[in-house]
């Protein structure tokens, strides 16, 4: 899913750039206390709590943040009290969309997501309506380069737990076990491999073809604006678009697939 890999790898660049105003540390911030409310402050015990603390140290987010949204979880400290939403839909050209939202205001959540869906020639769906499409995997991309040799990569990724690499014009997809992702990603290292992403995410089980550039600025403009919104942490869908649809829209308008 060429296409969509692509995605990610505009998100994880457009996230960088995030950083410099903030707005990275605020959904984190959120993830964490979220993730130690549910499942405990430990990172050892709580595997979704030790995935988002690594993200934020991807992003390097201050150790004494992380701590703070840790502690906020476990109710060590006094904080606002997010709730975990999911929302489900359809896009332009049928493409099926999960949103993962944490808010402290579900009624406004709700109306928000309706109305952007809806601006953007999509519908707001009911729940489950879209998710037995998708299937929650741990996920690495690496950059194809010369530093790193396909069969080596492929050995070394087994040998650490992932279940398979799929190969695209140019990444590698590394799919596991969420459970094997803090495994997998430490050998990876160790081996002085570096990637593009690590994450814990949710892939499509089947792709929509967006085969024009038109479609394709369409389910990616839908994609910025629920990204955009301060309560969404995750958008997941099951677009493809082939590299050079993706080409094309990049050369009409530079900004069309991160702004």
């Amino acid at each position: 899913m060429s296409g969509h890999s692509k995605w990610h790898q505009i998100r994880h660049k457009k996230a960088k750039e995030d950083v410099k105003r903030g707005a990275i540390f605020s959904k984190l911030s959120r993830a964490i206390t979220v993730a130690a409310r549910e499942g405990g402050g430990n990172p050892e015990t709580n595997a979704a709590l030790e995935a988002v603390i690594q993200k934020a140290r991807d992003f390097n987010m201050p150790a004494d943040t992380i701590e703070r949204a840790i502690k906020k979880g476990t109710g060590e400290l006094a904080g606002v009290h997010y709730e975990r939403l999911v929302y489900e839909g359809y896009g332009p050209s049928g493409v099926a969309i999960m949103v993962d939202v944490m808010t402290d205001n579900r009624n406004r959540a709700a109306s928000d997501m309706r109305h952007i869906f809806t601006k953007h020639n999509g519908n707001l769906g009911t729940s489950g309506c879209v998710s037995w499409m998708f299937e929650k995997r741990g996920h690495i991309l690496v950059d194809k380069s010369e530093k790193v040799d396909e069969d080596e990569l492929l050995a070394i990724a087994i040998e650490a737990g992932a279940d398979d690499i799929n190969i695209t014009e140019t990444q590698y997809e590394i799919v596991m076990d969420p459970a094997r992702l803090a495994a997998v990603r430490k050998v990876l290292e160790e081996h002085g491999i570096e990637f593009v992403s690590s994450q814990i995410t949710m892939l499509p089980k089947n792709a929509v073809s967006i085969k024009s550039r038109e479609g394709a600025k369409k389910i990616l403009h839908l994609m910025d604006a629920l990204e955009e919104h301060e309560d969404v942490q995750e958008v997941y869908a099951n677009f493809d678009i082939p590299d050079k649809v993706m080409e094309e829209v990049e050369a009409a308008s530079p900004a069309a697939g991160t702004s």
